[in-house]
């Protein structure tokens, strides 16, 4: 049985106004609130507050000039996608009256739509990512993440699967149809499960519009919303004059997997087939999380071909030093999971291959491939060391 404690977040505090996006549910207003205890609160989501400053912005303007006691205080804005135009008041709060806002949202997709700078590069921009192994401790279990996923509003919840069955309407209910995001919401309902099948696979916008049964404008458009609301990344391919031609689609990864096995409403525990596109779409997530939290390489793709079937799941870039990644979800690697590590050594600034694999023990290949079990890959992501 999980704790159901609080966790301590690795994501640290900026110490100038940033935005700190992430999907919904994944903590953010929890950390701000350990963050900046005895920040000034403004939480959209009150119908009351957000009424109220739709109606006219400058009230928000106005409290903040009431509450302000000195220079350099803290401002919390939850939600903030879902009132674009007071970034402007914010401006003027920063720039006249010294205040620091974190300003959180699900969504940057009406801010985007809404032509903002962004405060003019006068805040910082941060992700939050579903919780990390080094973060759940002695709670972590990797079967439980594969199958639940590792957002904090469903690993603390007393019934994890009725709370993964409830995210899917939370996300419908009040990020997509509440912001008037897409205007045919059954068409986007059908196109989740859709796209929750390529998890793990090269985008085929033909492919998931057939499957859809929507234009693939209309999918190009869908995807978009996904990445705008954090439920997807879309990971690109590495593009280098290597012997082969690479290919140039990028490949499609849910940022968690409980969400996206919510999305295909699949509860049990994951089959040995649908395993495999988990691990790697978790490890995905970890690469993701420790290059926004910690800075750990400069770029994260894959690599493939486009002719034989080789590629390389992950490719991290540090300076002109690379790390090649590849995850398989079997205990006992044969000689064919090693085929794409091999293929891509004459890669300049090659500096470790790196097979992740199901079993226990970490061993050395005669030609020099890592295989690392998902514990030693953590480790490896915590200490800094990869």
């Amino acid at each position: 049985m999980m704790s159901r404690m609080s966790y301590t977040r690795v994501l640290a505090a900026p110490r100038e106004s940033f935005f700190l996006f992430g999907l919904r549910g994944v903590g953010k207003s929890t950390w701000a609130r350990a963050m900046f205890p005895d920040a000034t609160r403004l939480d959209l989501l009150d119908e009351s507050v957000y009424q109220a400053y739709l109606r006219d912005p400058r009230v928000f303007a106005g409290e903040l000039r009431q509450r302000q006691r000195r220079r350099g205080e803290w401002v919390v804005v939850d939600e903030v996608q879902r009132l674009p135009i007071l970034l402007n008041e914010v401006h003027r709060a920063v720039e006249d009256l010294g205040v620091r806002f974190a300003l959180l949202g699900s969504s940057a997709r009406k801010l985007k739509a809404a032509g903002t700078n962004l405060l003019a590069g006068r805040a910082v921009r941060r992700e939050m990512h579903p919780l990390l192994p080094e973060e759940l401790g002695a709670d972590f279990s990797l079967p439980d993440v594969l199958r639940y996923g590792s957002l904090p509003i469903i690993w603390q919840a007393p019934d994890r699967r009725d709370r993964l069955e409830a995210y899917t309407q939370l996300y419908l209910r009040e990020e997509i149809q509440a912001e008037a995001l897409v205007r045919n919401l059954p068409g986007f309902a059908r196109f989740l499960p859709v796209a929750a099948l390529f998890h793990g696979q090269v985008v085929n916008l033909a492919g998931l519009a057939r499957d859809a049964g929507v234009a693939r404008t209309t999918v190009a458009g869908y995807l978009e919303i996904l990445q705008d609301t954090y439920l997807v990344r879309l990971l690109p391919a590495y593009e280098a004059r290597l012997r082969v031609k690479e290919r140039k689609h990028p490949k499609l990864y849910w940022t968690d997997p409980g969400v996206v096995r919510a999305m295909k409403r699949q509860f049990h525990a994951p089959s040995a087939e649908e395993r495999g596109a988990l691990l790697e779409g978790w490890v995905a997530g970890l690469l993701h999380a420790y290059q926004a939290y910690r800075g750990l390489y400069d770029d994260l793709s894959y690599w493939a071909p486009a002719q034989g079937g080789i590629e390389v799941d992950f490719l991290l870039r540090r300076g002109k030093s690379f790390i090649a990644i590849e995850v398989k979800s079997t205990a006992s690697p044969g000689p064919s999971a090693f085929a794409g590590l091999r293929a891509i050594a004459e890669l300049k600034g090659m500096k470790r291959r790196i097979l992740v694999h199901s079993g226990e023990r970490s061993y050395r290949t005669a030609d020099g491939v890592e295989a690392l079990p998902p514990a030693a890959l953590i480790r490896q992501l915590a200490d800094g060391k990869l």
